[in-house]
This record gives C-alpha cells, structure tokens and sequence, in this order.
C-alpha cells in the first residue's frame, strides 16, 4: 500500500491554513451523517481536526467515510476551510476551521473497542490497562506522556548547561542492602550466583566521582521489591545525581535550579529561590512530618506548660511522666467537624496508636469540650489565646508520654481532618528539610539503628558523639519536599576510610561483613576519594505533582498495579519449566 505523506499533525493546523492543500493521519474519534455531508473527527497525538466529505462533489469518497467507524486508521487529503461562523467549536483550538477531503484511504479498520477513547474515562481502571495500549489513545494520558517528555528535556538540558555528564549505570549488580527487597535475577552461568536490579545507582555514582567524573547525571531505572501505594512502583525512573569537591550548599543550589527551570519551561510557573528550609527537628515540631504539605496550616502547637500543674489528670500526669500535650487548630470548621466527626477522628486516632483525642469546638451557641469542666477558666483562656483557638474553630489535643508519638499522630491527623474539610489546595510550595537524625531509635528492640545508608556522613560538629549519645548525631542529609510528597533525597557521602570504618562498627557490621558487601568501594577510597555527595529526584513522582494527577498510573506508559502485576501482559507468569533448569531452579511446591 502507497502511503501519503501527511503534512502536519492534525492539532497544528488553524486558521492560518485556509486554503491550503494538507495531508493529515490518524484515528476517527466519531462519524456524524447530516445528509449529504459526513463530518470525521480525525484524532491524532496533538488533537482533533474535522473532515468534511461531500456526496455532491465526490459519492465514492463520501461512500467510504460512511464505513468508517471509530478508532479506524486513515490518511485523507483536501483543502483547509473556515466552518463558517454558525458551525464555529469554540472549545476545540482547531474549531474555526474543516478540511474538505478528496482523498480518504483507510489504513487500518478496528473491531469496537471495550471501552470509549475519551478524556477522563470513568471506565474501570482494570479493564483500562489490560488494554492499556487503547487507554494511552486518550487525549489526558496523552498529554501526561508528552509532558513527562518535555521534563526529561528539560532535564537533560539543565544538566548539560551545568557541566554534568550522563553516565549508564548496569542493570545487572551485585545484591546490596538499601532498605527494601532486592529483585534478584538468576544467573545461568553462574551456578547459585544471582544478580539483582539495582535499587537505586549510588554505590555507581560514588564509584564515578572515584574515577574522575566530578558532576554525574542519570535519569535511572530503579527497582523495589515493596509494597504499592498510589505514589509507589515496583519499577519507577530517579534524576540521580551527584557532584565532586562540594558539600550541602552546593548539592541544594543546583537541586533548586533545577526545579526552578522545569517549573519555568514546562508550566510557566516561577518558583522563587531559595526555596524554604526547615530542619527536621523543626518539621516535625510544627507538622508531625518529615514531609509536610505547607499549603494549610494547623501547625502543632505545645501546650503542656499551660496544663502541666491542671485539674485533668490525663494532661498533667502527662508531663509529670515526661511527656507532652500538644494539638492543632482547624480554623473555621465547627461547621463540618459535628461531635460526629470528632468522635470519627478520635476513632482515627486510636487507629494509629493513640490513646485518644481531647477536643475543644467554638461556636456562636457556646463552646464545648471534652475536659473543660476539669479545668479553670484562666487555664481554657490560656489554652485559647496560645492556639489561637477563635469562635467557629475545632482544637483537637493529643497526650503522650512519648513525644515521638504525640508529634507524628497529629502530623497524621493534620493530613487527616484536611481531608475532612475538602480543603481547596492550590500552587506549589517547595521546601528542604535537612539536618535529619543520623540514627533512628528502634523501639522494638530498644537501639539505634541507620536512618541512612551507611554511606552518609554525619554533621562535623556531631562526631564526637558518636559513641557516646547517638540521639545529637545529625547526617548532612537532606530531602526536598512538594506539597506533603517527598520529591528527592539526598547526602553527603563519607570518603575518610578510618570514618567509614567506624560507622560500620556502629551500624554492626563487622569488618569481614563490610567488605563482603561493599569491598570494591572501600577499596577505591584508598586511591584517593574527592569529597561528593549528591541526591536523586523522583521523575515519576516528580510529574505527578506537576500535573496534580491522583496515582502514578497516570504518568508512567505502562505500569503496575498494586500487587506489582501489570494486566496488559499478564505478568509475573510461569516460565517453561527447561529455563528453570538451565537457572538451577528448582520450584517447591506450595
């Protein structure tokens, strides 16, 4: 078959075209038959044009259209033409204009589709991406895809403009432990030796800040073995970077433009630098989060002096024991926070492990509360004047003898009641939360254990207590967060071998344990390490903020669903049982 040449994509053209002779391909959207006229919705990937075709002036080109059903492929040809003010769309950017076709050839015909191409399909999502080929024909998926491409443009480019080369890291490495499972692929010629994906590129990129290539760029295929959520992928794409002879200053400058720039070029959003900073101890003291969203308030408030020496035994026993009372205000929302909905949070609350939720609510008929009457008026002015709790608010309050748990109960129940109030959220609001703890405390077994990979060196000012109190040791680690999501995450990395040395005696491993496992690094700091440190962006995640999708599935071309299978190809599936002999696998039965 002879194909035409189109001339242009169908969303290109407008009124600037009349009269001229084009040639277009695509998709029919839709057929309609008024009479002797037959008007095509032709789509392709920048939008839709309308064809005309006239019994009048052509009854075997209009017989044609007449079959044409819709997603059928064709190219057609004819003359660009105002549709004439009456049949003007004003809600298409081709809608002034018509091509009057006098060539229509059909290049490929469709069975009926299971579900209709349109934008923001209300189809089940499931039967959507078995069929995830036709799904990804809809206009909305479409423009996510083009502009995912224009990110990583974008992205190329400001690294390039900033002295980084792109390196390709293997896709085949060796196992390493980075917090989650590994993907692990068997080797045929390797009897019992397997290699996994990587999780992420770092112990590649510090391996090339060795070799010499001071500024590193990757947009990195990574890989988890984790559960799912909405803003989670077996599989998912990193900006991974990494930088020589810096520390975090220049690590943060270079994150900053680069938002910045993206923001710029794709959305036309001007983000101001520098970008906010909170360091963690002050995040979670006034959001409960590592991550917070910044674009509401109901910041935690502490009010265990006030009700530290109180008449309500629950707060004062509190701080007595060595804890605190702390809670946040939702500002006028007495209306949609009935005693019904408090008594719903306070459910909430236990759910996530508290021990309940004290409330106060202010209306115009009063103010009511669950322990008021234990209390003197000063103490409830007190409480009032210092949470800025005004008629027509909702103040709720959490005791605990552990503060960890009070902060991070609220900071979920701040993202909570938000939810509850629909609360309209608009913009971009950025920040950087640094100086994270170097060690986390493991309730559980009662010890210090990394936050970090081992790799990531602690504050200067922290080491001398290293051994002796792990609590003040803080990492030179930072995050950069986007409305309540962690975009990217980051460190300074250890280079002094004696340092890494002792962080892996902290962290419990022995020597023999650390070489086995990161031998081929320590051994190229002994061939003279620059200082580095670097940090990888989320893409996928990245783009889902930007265009406020709700899941990553709109973002990424072909993606998993929550039990890490994907419904187009059926996979993960069984294999002829010779490969699993050729790998020395042998399956045990359930």
């Amino acid at each position: 078959m002879a194909y035409i040449n189109r001339t242009d994509y169908c969303g290109n053209f407008n009124a600037n075209d009349i009269g001229k002779q084009i040639t277009v391909a695509g998709w029919v959207q839709r057929r309609r038959v008024l009479g002797g006229l037959i008007f095509i919705d032709l789509r392709d990937r920048t939008g839709i044009l309308q064809l005309t075709f006239d019994e009048q002036l052509n009854k075997e080109l209009f017989d044609i259209a007449y079959t044409l059903r819709s997603e059928d492929v064709i190219t057609a040809s004819g003359t660009v033409r105002s549709r004439g003010e009456g049949a003007i769309n004003k809600n298409l950017p081709t809608g002034e204009i018509e091509v009057l076709a006098d060539t229509l050839k059909v290049l490929g015909k469709a069975e009926t589709p299971p579900f209709e191409i349109v934008e923001n399909s209300n189809c089940n999502e499931e039967l959507r991406l078995k069929h995830r080929y036709l799904d990804l024909r809809r206009p909305d998926l479409q423009k996510n895809i083009l502009f995912r491409h224009k990110v990583t443009k974008v992205t190329r480019d400001y690294f390039d403009e900033n002295g980084f080369i792109e390196i390709e890291t293997p896709m085949l490495i060796r196992s390493t432990p980075e917090g989650a499972r590994d993907y692990l692929v068997p080797s045929r010629i390797h009897k019992g030796g397997f290699y996994a994906l990587p999780q992420s590129p770092q112990l590649y990129k510090q391996l090339s800040m060795v070799a010499g290539f001071d500024r590193y760029m990757q947009i990195a295929r990574c890989f988890r073995d984790e559960d799912l959520r909405a803003d989670r992928q077996p599989e998912f794409t990193q900006i991974d970077l990494e930088m020589s002879f810096v520390d975090v200053e220049d690590v943060l400058k270079i994150g900053e433009g680069y938002i910045q720039r993206v923001f710029k070029e794709t959305l036309g959003v001007d983000i101001p630098l520098p970008l906010p900073r909170l360091t963690y101890k002050e995040a979670m003291e006034r959001y409960g989060s590592d991550k917070p969203d910044t674009r509401y308030g109901m910041e935690i408030v502490n009010i265990s002096d006030i009700v530290k020496d109180c008449g309500f035994s629950v707060f004062a026993s509190t701080v007595a024991n060595g804890g605190s009372v702390r809670g946040i205000v939702a500002k006028d929302a007495a209306g949609t926070l009935t005693r019904k909905e408090i008594d719903k949070l306070t459910e909430y609350v236990k759910g996530i492990g508290g021990k309940g939720l004290a409330w106060i609510r202010r209306t115009a008929d009063g103010d009511t509360s669950s322990f008021a009457k234990f209390m003197s008026e000063d103490e409830m002015n007190a409480i009032y004047e210092k949470m800025n709790v005004e008629k027509g608010d909702v103040a709720m309050i959490i005791a605990d003898t552990n503060n960890n748990h009070v902060l991070s109960q609220l900071g979920l129940l701040r993202i909570k009641t938000a939810d509850r109030l629909q609360l309209k959220l608009e913009g971009f609001n950025l920040l950087w939360i640094v100086e994270f703890p170097f060690f986390d405390f493991d309730e559980d077994t009662q010890t210090y254990v990394a936050m970090h990979h081992p790799f990531t060196s602690p504050m200067d000012e922290c080491l001398e207590y290293l051994e002796t109190d792990k609590s003040k040791v803080r990492a030179k680690a930072y995050d950069l967060v986007l409305n309540g999501i962690e975009l990217s995450s980051g460190s300074i990395r250890i280079t002094d071998p004696e340092l890494q040395n002792r962080m892996f005696r902290l962290l419990g491993l022995s020597e023999e344990e650390a070489h086995l496992k990161f031998g081929y690094l320590l051994d190229a700091f002994k061939y003279g390490a620059p200082p580095h440190g670097g940090m990888g962006i989320g893409l996928d995640r990245l783009v889902m903020q930007m265009l406020q999708c709700d899941s990553l599935r709109d973002v990424i071309a072909y993606p998993k669903v929550q039990n890490a299978s994907e419904l187009m190809t059926m996979c993960p599936a069984e294999v002829d049982p010779k490969q699993l002999e050729e790998l020395h696998i042998q399956l045990l039965d359930n």
